[in-house]
């Protein structure tokens, strides 16, 4: 039985993708792009989306068809999802924890209405 060392081994060539490979990597790229783009597109609508809910209780001064329950657990579950992303993300924040920060933000703002207008 013949015996290998490493020094009679020829050197590996350089692996280069193919490229069907190539092709894949810039789809996912614009992929990405997209994605990113929409995150930030229906993040700032959603945040804009909580003003017709204060207006409505602010301007009837009625906040009886509003669930304390209800925005209280979307309050608690924005904050959480935050913190998890922030954890998951090595401690660091972007653009995904902001997001959810303000959505929990906005959550506490609507129990803070409905609970002034209980009272």
């Amino acid at each position: 039985m013949k015996h290998i060392s490493s020094t009679s081994l020829a050197p590996a060539a350089a692996v280069r993708p193919s490229a069907g490979t190539e092709r894949c990597q810039r789809h996912r790229a614009v992929y990405q792009r997209l994605l990113d783009g929409a995150f930030n597109v229906f993040s700032a609508t959603r945040l804009l989306t909580y003003l017709p809910t204060f207006w409505a209780i602010w301007a009837s001064a009625d906040s009886s068809q509003h669930s304390l329950w209800t925005w209280g657990a979307w309050m608690a579950s924005n904050a959480t999802m935050s913190a998890w992303l922030y954890e998951k993300n090595g401690r660091q924040t972007d653009k995904a924890v902001v997001v959810t920060l303000g959505n929990s933000l906005m959550c506490a703002t609507a129990c803070v209405l409905i609970l002034a207008y209980r009272w």
